[in-house]
């Protein structure tokens, strides 16, 4: 009896520490708000106007459930693994990045590696280091509402790259690098579709400063996502071609109770030409009569963002909150730049660790170019548009 009693505890020891060494977490998050819009269009170019109400999913952090898992397998190497789909808690439904994406199960990310005291290495579908230095940018407190006047085009909203490996290093001295290269996959032509990426940051007590390049080439199934995914759609001859040079610098200080924070990025699109945008389907016009109406940020050959944004915490559990971006775009075949200005107020309370209630107001004003309005889904209709806010984030 005392035999058994014995095997049976160092059984239970063994597998106590069989369990201690590999470990899966389920985590998530779930956001969404009831949104005021004026001087709205929808659908995009559209005849229904005015006032919209609406309930949105992801308004500062995108609704999300995940899988992350560790394996030690000694020597201080450990097997990792981190999967996580997106969600419209609104409607249930999947939430896609892209046109290419919004079937994908694991879209906002699916990766498996090896991390130890070298850093970690990591294959599949994720985000490049903008996404990583966005902590000390308004997208960190304002998430997505700020993202139609710059920050989703220069990549600080987190745009995903598939069939890529990145090598990013542990902490050293408050440095830390990150190195990303995307496989465009197409036989007989290596540079068609494939992207590379480049940043840094560095953690110094109240000092947070970041540093990210990325850059990518067009192709028949491009790595990066932002991409158009169809060659012929831009012409066979672009393929291979460089079609997106993205370059941020980031830089955030705590002064006691307040976080004042400041950044710039430039955004080029070598293939954003006239004759480029004509031959899509539909055809794009870029001339001056239509150039509200058809001159998006995202057809601009050149652009730069701007930011100057604080955050104060008037309580541990009180935030209040602003930001103001300010874009200037260059698009191929018109004199001068459109611009666009958003600024953003707003409030941040956390009832607990992992429950907060937010209230944001944010005016968007273009010149020179169309308004894409603050909310994702709902275009202006006017130079300048006004979104009110109010929801909950839960994380778990």
């Amino acid at each position: 009896m005392k035999k058994s009693l014995l095997a049976l505890a160092v059984l239970g020891a063994f597998a106590g520490a069989a369990q201690a060494q590999s470990s899966v977490t389920i985590y998530g998050i779930v956001d969404t708000g009831i949104t005021y819009t004026s001087k709205a269009q929808t659908p995009a170019g559209g005849t229904n106007t005015g006032s919209k109400f609406a309930v949105n999913s992801g308004v500062i952090q995108g609704s999300r459930i995940g899988f992350k898992g560790v394996e030690d397998l000694g020597g201080g190497l450990n097997a990792v693994f981190q999967l996580e789909t997106g969600f419209n808690n609104d409607n249930g439904a999947l939430n896609g990045q892209d046109s290419t994406t919004s079937n994908n199960l694991f879209r906002r990310k699916s990766v498996v590696g090896l991390a130890g005291g070298f850093g970690s290495v990591l294959l599949g579908r994720q985000t490049d280091f903008a996404d990583t230095i966005s902590a000390y940018t308004a997208v960190n407190d304002f998430g997505g509402v700020t993202s139609n006047s710059g920050s989703s085009l220069n990549r600080l909203q987190g745009t995903r790259t598939n069939n890529s490996i990145s090598y990013t290093t542990n902490s050293l001295g408050g440095f830390t690098g990150n190195v990303m290269y995307g496989f465009g996959e197409t036989a007989g032509k290596t540079s068609a579709g494939q992207s590379f990426g480049l940043g840094a940051k560095y953690d110094n007590g109240p000092l947070g400063l970041g540093a990210n390049y990325y850059q990518s080439k067009q192709g028949a199934t491009p790595s990066d996502t932002s991409l158009i995914s169809t060659a012929t759609t831009l012409g066979a001859a672009n393929v291979g071609n460089t079609a997106a040079k993205v370059f941020n610098l980031v830089a955030s200080y705590q002064f006691g109770p307040a976080r004042v924070y400041g950044n710039w990025s430039r955004v080029k699109q070598d293939l954003n030409t006239a004759t480029n945008l004509a031959g899509l389907t539909p055809a794009v016009a870029l001339t001056p009569a239509n150039r509200t109406t058809t001159a998006t940020l995202g057809l601009s050959r050149k652009a730069d963002m701007f930011e100057l944004g604080t955050a104060y915490s008037l309580t541990p559990s009180l935030k209040l909150l602003a930001a103001v971006e300010y874009t200037t775009a260059t698009f191929d075949g018109l004199n001068g730049k459109g611009k666009l200005t958003q600024y953003n107020i707003g409030t941040d309370y956390w009832l607990s660790k992992r429950t907060d209630l937010y209230a944001f107001v944010s005016n968007l004003r273009a010149k020179d170019m169309k308004n894409p309005g603050v909310v994702a889904d709902t275009t202006g209709n006017d130079a300048s548009q006004t979104a009110v806010t109010v929801g909950i984030r839960h994380k778990f």
